[in-house]
């Protein structure tokens, strides 16, 4: 029978990324025999700054991280799922929310995405490798900085991911970003963090500000030199006996100050085209993959990483990915929550060339956080409001 709808859809390209929706896309068609889909993949960085309204002109669903909410709200560009979802259903979402990643998607009083994919940076190990150098996993920010000068840390310093390191170093200051009304952190703050930043990236070596976090973990779990991975993106693919020869151990953050790292919530959630032709279609599907069955079982089993707090708990995935869901939980359930005003999507984009020149050493901490500061004013209207909304949303 020939499929009379045709729902297409786009991803970032990585087995995380498109192996569970081509497998859930084919289950869904079983169960809908007239229902066909077709999933399509960009890169890592274009899924992080790929203009939204062009994806969103030539696909019906769309993978995207809740920074992209607030532009894609503002120019009508998503379905709001909670106008076709049962509440229940929503409800359960929230109830079973990995840390707030449920919540990340939510703005101006609806629910544009489903999180079906969740994930902050943290740690990653060969436990083999430390022990061959008599190294054991550092508990804190010290122990860490003598790996790495001794050669043994891997660095996703990627700008992108080097922008997120900074807002976690920021938070170790005792200084959430974008919060305050005239800058995006004290200056004292900043100026630390940046400092702290440029440490571990010279510890590290130039190398590592060409990587991210799948480039780190191909290079864990493929070469012997490298050890440790401070705070990456996790994947619980590179755990996984199934899809790696070396699998890595992963946990939590190391200290600083005498308190636990706070990193930056990512994932991904799963929404639909206000464009789309097939929105009923498109909903249906998107509520399929983000159900709890699903993302506990052919979700994981497909190479998938969940967003639904039961796929994470559950025995047998933890036992696919030697605990890896377990073991990063809770820095999860910690995790920072980006903004999503419109308006920011530019700042995350633009801000990393700030931070590459000076992690390079052509400029000094503190004009770099004067030029972040600046970035941050150009394009932070509306900034404050969806701060108050969102810790409103999450109370």
């Amino acid at each position: 029978m020939d499929a009379s709808v045709l729902l297409k859809g786009v991803t970032w390209g990585h087995s995380r990324g498109l192996v569970p929706m081509v497998a859930t896309g084919q289950r869904f068609s079983e169960l809908n025999p007239h229902v066909q889909l077709r999933w399509e993949v960009r890169s890592l960085q274009a899924f992080a700054d790929q203009p939204i309204d062009v994806l969103a002109r030539q696909y019906d669903l769309l993978v995207l991280d809740h920074p992209s909410i607030g532009e894609a709200q503002a120019h009508g560009l998503l379905v709001p799922l909670d106008g076709y979802l049962p509440a229940d259903f929503l409800a359960d979402q929230a109830r079973n929310s990995v840390g707030r990643s449920h919540q990340s998607y939510q703005l101006e009083g609806h629910q544009w995405a489903l999180a079906t994919d969740a994930a902050t940076p943290v740690s990653a190990a060969r436990p083999d490798v430390l022990q061959r150098h008599g190294m054991q996993l550092p508990q804190s920010w010290d122990e860490m900085l003598e790996l790495a000068r001794a050669g043994l840390v891997a660095l996703a310093g990627l700008p992108l991911d080097g922008l997120m390191h900074f807002y976690t170093l920021c938070i170790s200051e005792g200084d959430e970003p974008f919060c305050h009304a005239a800058h995006l952190v004290e200056q004292e703050a900043g100026v630390n963090a940046l400092m702290a930043l440029k440490e571990l990236v010279d510890a590290c070596g130039g190398a590592c500000l060409d990587r991210n976090p799948i480039a780190v973990y191909e290079l864990l779990t493929r070469s012997e030199r490298h050890a440790y991975s401070p705070f990456a993106y996790g994947y619980s693919n590179y755990a996984r006996d199934s899809y790696v020869d070396r699998p890595l151990q992963f946990g939590g953050l190391v200290t600083r100050h005498g308190k636990r790292f706070t990193s930056t919530l990512g994932g991904a959630g799963l929404a639909v085209s206000a464009h789309s032709q097939q929105r009923e279609w498109a909903v249906r599907y998107a509520g399929f993959v983000a159900s709890a069955p699903v993302q506990s079982g052919l979700y994981v089993e497909n190479g998938g990483q969940p967003g639904h707090r039961s796929a994470w708990l559950d025995a047998h995935n933890n036992q696919l990915t030697n605990d890896f869901f377990v073991n990063t939980l809770p820095t999860l359930e910690q995790a920072y929550v980006r903004p999503r005003y419109s308006g920011y999507i530019r700042f995350q984009e633009q801000a990393p060339d700030i931070l590459r020149r000076f992690l390079g050493g052509a400029q000094t901490a503190l004009k770099t956080m004067q030029e972040l500061n600046a970035l941050d004013a150009q394009w932070r209207r509306g900034r404050i409001n969806e701060r108050l909304h969102l810790h409103g949303a999450m109370a």
